[in-house]
């Protein structure tokens, strides 16, 4: 089997109310998605995404995807798009550095691969069964009672885990937020408090050694070095994301003691390739771990809730569905949906998404052999 195209789709996502976060410095209103399939001489296609959480995020913009892929496609063109090792090291070496726009193209293989044997991914990636995953909600920065009335939303529609955004200048809001939502939460509830590394290490051990929530803060601070000194200094479980780039990151923080748990984003790391060996190393080591991806429809989505349901239930938290942000869908009932605070992968061999192509228009981009 040999990848005879590839072709390439761009999307705007805008989002369906603008969203803050970091303390509110960072501000989303619209997500440049990228969607890729790959065909195939044996008449399989796979698909993928790569949709950035805008620019300020992280060190990936949706132009760079796309840019990234043309470099990329010259070396794949005629490969093999089952071997999937094979396939991440002729990225590696046709374009070192620049995982994000890696990603798609190594999910729409793992797509091919699931059709070509017969098995979805998540029994791909070791799963005995197609688990419900937990789902959690997104919770935009803001006031105490803005932040709690979103809780009370999300709520309704099953969420009974939250990642509530906080984090900025201000330490007195911060710990009036942190104490309102920890003593506001519905019974049963849980909560993740992100920062997305807005705080300075001080700041960062003012605010938490003053709250009496125990709940896990995500990313305190800029680096690996920042937060391990936070972590060693508060009770609170401690959650890592947006330092760690690679596996080498990741055996940093973990020689280092930095946390107690890390967010598993296929698009970050390069791919469902890359991820899934991050998931192993979560789970030798004891991690506990949010695995979903840094944005992206429902596909993006259900191809992270695949390696999530895989995951042991004793080191797998919730994930997150971006797409429920989004006012545009264009795989309209395909996929891992909320369905009472739970998202299950689809039993159908590969992915289990295939996007409208009425809602991607005209592609912006074929490579061919």
């Amino acid at each position: 089997m040999k990848i005879t195209r590839i072709t390439l789709w761009q999307l705007d996502l805008p989002l369906t109310e603008p969203y803050w976060l970091s303390g509110g410095r960072l501000r989303f209103e619209r997500l440049d998605s990228t969607f890729v399939r790959l065909d195939t001489d044996a008449g399989l296609s796979g698909w993928g995404e790569g949709c950035p959480w805008g620019h300020t995020y992280l060190p990936a913009h949706g132009p760079g995807v796309r840019a990234g892929i043309a470099t990329l496609a010259p070396a794949l063109l005629g490969q093999d798009p089952r071997s999937l090792e094979h396939i991440n090291r002729l990225m590696d070496v046709a374009l070192p550095g620049h995982p994000y726009a890696k990603s798609p193209l190594d999910m729409a293989c793992w797509d091919i691969l699931g059709q070509a044997t017969g098995l979805p991914l998540w029994q791909l990636f070791g799963g005995a069964e197609a688990t419900a995953v937990p789902v959690n909600s997104s919770i935009s920065t803001g006031t105490p009672d803005e932040m709690l009335a979103l809780i009370r939303r999300a709520a309704d529609k099953g969420y009974r885990v939250h990642s509530a955004k906080v984090g900025g200048s201000d330490p007195a809001l911060d710990i009036a937020r942190i104490e309102a939502i920890s003593a506001g939460l519905p019974e049963g509830h849980r909560v993740t408090f992100d920062v997305n590394r807005a705080w300075q290490p001080a700041t960062a051990i003012e605010v938490l050694n003053s709250v009496r929530a125990r709940d896990w803060v995500e990313q305190p601070c800029e680096t690996l070095d920042q937060c391990a000194h936070v972590a060693a200094r508060v009770a609170n479980p401690i959650m890592l994301d947006e330092c760690l780039h690679m596996m080498q990151d990741h055996l940093d923080a973990w020689k280092r003691g930095a946390c107690e748990g890390v967010k598993v984003k296929p698009n970050r790391l390069g791919g469902l390739t890359r991820a899934r060996q991050v998931r192993d190393l979560g789970v030798s080591v004891g991690w506990q771990m949010h695995i979903e991806d840094v944005g992206g429809t429902a596909l993006a989505d259900t191809a992270a809730i695949h390696l999530a349901a895989s995951t042991p239930e004793a080191n797998r938290l919730a994930s997150w569905l971006c797409h429920y942000h989004l006012s545009i869908d264009p795989a309209p009932g395909q996929g891992a949906r909320n369905a009472q605070g739970y998202a299950t992968p689809p039993s159908v061999p590969g992915l289990g998404v295939v996007p409208d192509s009425d809602t991607l228009g005209d592609p912006v981009a074929i490579f061919e052999s």
